[in-house]
């Protein structure tokens, strides 16, 4: 796919989580080749080139369809711009990257980055950039952290529930005389039985989450979001451990630390989804 034609700027734009290398015709994603056909590969090229900017239909037409090309311009414009907004899984309704002006054109609304060589930009796009210095997450709205800070994090709370795990197993007598005085007869024990079948089932599950994140697994992200259900039910269900310290700790320690157990497994979705965002496995 040839670059554009007349493009001031040269090497990889970035925004979000796409690369534009104009040297080689390529879209990227994560560093995956998306296949996108020539005009709307052009029609991104020349918004890139003028970020900020309203490019007009006109101009488009000028650029992409010579005076010599007869063509419904009209829709062949509008299926090339559908086009790439399906590829960067935007909309016209609530744009992330392309904006419509209405009988107008179009404009590139992201903060872009120029990785080899520059280009000129709008005030407003240079505000914008300075704003956000690193892409977006195109989910999350959030400037992307390093993978190595998301995966880390997302570890260190494995190691957690691995320790709860340990230590509740290894006293398990003690839990049971913790919650004698508090639960008659059966209650207790199945209690018990839970804590026991519970932490059984959540250390095989944490050491293979600990394994794929250390390896960098590059389907982890898509593995989690299955099995979340099943992480949130095992992990809404430990985020009581607390109130077993009360003794210790007293009620309002247990209840705040029970609170934020409770936000601990949508903190591990969220950091899964920083870190493999889109991510597909090597080929």
């Amino acid at each position: 796919m040839p670059a554009f034609p007349g493009s001031r700027s040269s090497g990889i734009t970035r925004f979000g989580v796409f690369e534009l290398d104009l040297a080689a015709g390529e879209l990227r994603k994560n560093g995956t080749k998306l296949r996108l056909q020539d005009q709307p590969f052009q029609v991104l090229a020349l918004l890139l080139e003028r970020v900020g900017d309203v490019v007009t239909r006109e101009e488009l037409r000028q650029k992409l369809w010579p005076a010599d090309t007869f063509v419904d311009f009209d829709h062949s414009l509008n299926t090339a711009v559908n086009k790439l907004r399906e590829t960067l899984g935007d909309s016209a309704s609530s744009p992330r990257y392309i904006e419509t002006l209405a009988r107008r054109g179009y404009r590139f609304i992201a903060p872009v980055q120029n990785m080899v060589g520059t280009s000129e930009r709008s005030s407003a796009t240079a505000t914008a950039s300075q704003d956000f210095p690193n892409p977006l997450h195109p989910e999350l709205e959030v400037p992307m952290p390093r993978r190595g800070l998301t995966r880390g994090l997302f570890v260190l709370v494995q190691v957690m529930y691995l320790v709860f795990y340990v230590v509740a197993l290894s006293r398990i007598h003690a839990v049971q005389g913790i919650v004698d005085p508090f639960l008659p007869g059966w209650s207790a024990t199945l209690l018990v039985a839970a804590v026991m079948v519970t932490a059984g089932v959540g250390i095989p599950l944490r050491f293979y989450l600990l394994s794929a994140a250390g390896f960098d697994y590059q389907r982890l992200g898509e593995k989690f979001q299955r099995m979340f259900p099943f992480v949130l039910a095992i992990d809404e269900l430990w985020a009581v451990a607390p109130f077993l310290l009360i003794q210790k700790i007293g009620l309002g320690t247990a209840f705040a630390a029970s609170a934020a157990l409770l936000y601990v497994p949508f903190s591990e979705r969220t950091l899964i989804r920083m870190a493999y965002v889109g991510r597909r496995p090597r080929e």
